[in-house]
């Protein structure tokens, strides 16, 4: 990552909760990790293996990522209920990155400090004839979180701009029109509501590798394998370049895109789930009032 400002002053809290929230570190993550916008990104000039504002090392890590567990199902909780009360606020988190990323392993981490009946997952896959049928945001709008909900993007229609540009799977004029329409897309998603937390996971080539080849070595790991992954590796420069495009054109002040670095695996799990408590708690939902006289319905269940 870009060298930033290190200087830090203890805050209050006990330790683990200091941890938690990335030791003692002045800015919010999301503030650390988020991608400039209206300008070209360059993202060999971002280290894949840098833990910015993180824990120190592996161990505080997961401890700091279990810490959060708690205050994320407050206030997953807390946004549910005020759902039932009329409020449409939602959260629907956006995950890209090159394959082996750990796109899925961050859902698995991620679902696991929430309650899952609150949570709306959908992993997207090459379109299929049907939804080849419609625009291309059609699949997407049919995947959104429903008001209270939390909702987790495996990939997204993104892939529209990314794998659309890096095979020349459409006109370049129209993937040109593409970038405008994600960009209104995720300003009308905002005035409806949900607050979209985009993350890139920025792995390394050499990461990469070391992950397929784990995957090649173990035969439980043999299901995950793509021949195809192979030679997708010959198109990392391309893919590279697309993702710094759409970093550049999707970024605005109501969806910013996130870089996470994404080599070390548990630093990756601790920044999405930071940023996740940190949107949370700006959302700050309210449990709803009740609609009746609590006293007197007291007074009636006791006589019961």
């Amino acid at each position: 990552m870009p060298k930033r400002d290190s200087g830090r002053k203890k805050r209050g809290g006990t330790k683990e909760e200091r941890e938690a929230r990335g030791g003692h570190r002045q800015q919010a993550l999301r503030d650390v990790l988020r991608a400039p916008e209206g300008e070209r990104i360059a993202l060999a000039s971002y280290d894949p293996s840098a833990t910015p504002a993180g824990p120190a090392g592996k161990a505080a890590g997961v401890a700091a990522t279990a810490a959060l567990a708690p205050r994320l199902a407050a206030l997953q909780d807390r946004l549910y209920a005020a759902s039932t009360g009329g409020d449409r606020r939602r959260l629907l988190l956006v995950l890209q990155g090159m394959d082996t990323s750990g796109k899925g392993g961050t859902v698995k981490h991620v679902i696991g400090l929430f309650n899952p009946s609150g949570c709306r997952i959908h992993a997207f896959k090459a379109p299929t004839p049907e939804e080849r049928n419609h625009p291309f945001l059609w699949r997407v709008m049919k995947a959104l979180p429903q008001p209270g909900e939390i909702g987790i993007f495996d990939r997204s229609h993104y892939e529209d701009v990314l794998i659309a540009r890096v095979r020349e799977l459409v006109p370049r004029p129209e993937l040109g029109r593409r970038y405008g329409q994600i960009e209104r897309f995720e300003q009308s998603l905002a005035d409806d509501g949900v607050t979209v937390v985009k993350v890139f996971l920025h792995l390394s080539y050499e990461e990469q590798r070391a992950r397929l080849l784990e995957r090649l070595d173990n035969p439980e790991k043999h299901w995950k394998f793509n021949v195809g992954d192979i030679d997708e590796r010959a198109l990392w420069p391309t893919y590279q370049e697309a993702y710094e495009i759409a970093l550049e054109r999707c970024s605005s002040p109501t969806a910013p895109w996130y870089i996470v670095p994404a080599d070390r695996k548990w630093y990756r799990n601790w920044a999405v789930s930071t940023l996740l408590l940190e949107h949370l708690e700006a959302l700050d939902p309210a449990y709803p009032p009740g609609d009746f006289d609590v006293a007197e319905s007291r007074a009636r269940l006791l006589r019961t």
